[in-house]
């Protein structure tokens, strides 16, 4: 069995690296990084769905409030 030089020594401990940073960065199938990212992402979607419904809602309220003053107006 022949002993590594420095080159095979330095790419295997770069491999090294790469790959417990890959872990870190995809998950040890607990989730890592990136699906926590996907979980934020997500709530900040739903956040966002809600605000638009919400602001939906209050334009159609100031609508028929609009609506309804003018109908007053008029009488």
């Amino acid at each position: 069995m022949r002993m590594m030089n420095e080159f095979e020594a330095q790419v295997l401990s770069d491999l090294c690296v790469l790959k417990t940073q890959m872990t870190n960065l995809m998950g040890d199938g607990n989730g890592g990084r990136i699906a926590d990212l996907e979980q934020r992402m997500d709530q900040h979607e739903q956040n966002w769905q809600r605000a638009k419904g919400f602001l939906a809602a209050v334009s159609v309220l100031f609508a028929v409030i609009e609506v309804a003053v003018e109908a007053w107006r008029r009488n």
